[in-house]
């Protein structure tokens, strides 16, 4: 009999885990896939992008399409531009998402909770509500023929503020008042202890602020009105509008140079960003 039950509960497992992988097959399919296409349009000619049924691997690579959009927009200088946007807006959150953190893992002081509650309510207002006020601002300024209009208003960020303050929370109390003994200083806790042992959540909070900057479109519509100061996702709509979303080969390849930089972010630091979710603390 207990033979028989223990056989049944392996069954039951391998079965169980054969579904799981399958299942997990099956989402990669699914959200690789888009990719996948995307990338493979890019190679194929136009003919053949229109074809039905389509083809899943182009008949003949060719990059002709990437040379087009080369010629077509100024990808250094757009490159430039979203390079220069997202690098400083991470700058910026670096410096004050974990030191804001800090504040409020580490310390007790008056209206703490109000600035907390303020920290939250951030979550809920879309940077569209904000552009009108903060356009005006740097109209006033004579900044809108600048980068500073789209890096300024998001040096920092709820999302990082919270997620990193999280992190901080989990770091024992122990290790801060050990330190503190040794006469450590707070800029000496933070770099030696606070930053090594939560560096997945930094680390993860910095990568979704390149992303959503990289990938931002609204807010550098609204503020730049010169080709000189605009990043790569305006250059590519323009591309779109110009052709009407005709030429497939053309606008997979524009998109492959847009999404290049976010998917090889993803693949260094995907460690780090599932690693940030777990409980760092010691017992």
């Amino acid at each position: 009999m207990n033979l028989t039950s223990s056989r049944s509960v392996r069954l039951r497992r391998r079965a169980m885990g054969l579904l799981s992988l399958l299942f997990k097959l099956a989402m990669a399919v699914f959200f690789l896939f888009p990719f996948y296409w995307m990338i493979t349009t890019a190679f194929k000619t136009y003919g053949e992008s229109i074809r039905f049924p389509p083809t899943l691997w182009p008949e003949s690579f060719t990059p002709e399409a990437f040379s087009d959009v080369w010629q077509r927009i100024d990808i250094p200088r757009y490159l430039k531009n979203s390079l220069l946007v997202s690098l400083g807006v991470v700058t910026l959150q670096a410096v004050f998402n974990v030191t804001a953190a800090y504040g409020f893992a580490r310390y007790e002081f008056r209206g703490k909770r109000w600035m907390w509650a303020l920290v939250m309510l951030a979550f809920m207002i879309p940077t569209q509500i904000t552009f009108v006020p903060v356009y005006i601002l740097f109209s006033k300024a004579k900044l809108l023929g600048t980068l500073w209009p789209q890096i300024l208003p998001f040096a920092a960020n709820a999302y990082g503020i919270f997620l990193i303050r999280q992190s901080f929370l989990q770091v024992p109390d122990e290790l801060v008042e050990a330190a503190r003994m040794d006469h450590a200083g707070e800029l000496k806790i933070l770099t030696h202890i606070m930053l090594p042992m939560c560096r997945s959540s930094i680390i993860t909070a910095e990568l979704f602020s390149f992303i959503s900057t990289w990938n931002s479109y609204f807010w550098p519509l609204v503020m730049t009105n010169s080709d000189k100061v605009r990043p790569l996702t305006l250059a590519m709509q323009r591309l779109q509008d110009a052709h009407q979303g005709l030429e497939w080969p053309v606008l997979m390849a524009a998109n492959s140079l847009l999404v290049l930089p976010v998917l090889l972010l993803f693949l260094l630091l995907s460690r780090q960003l599932l690693s940030s979710f777990g409980y760092r603390g010691i017992k």
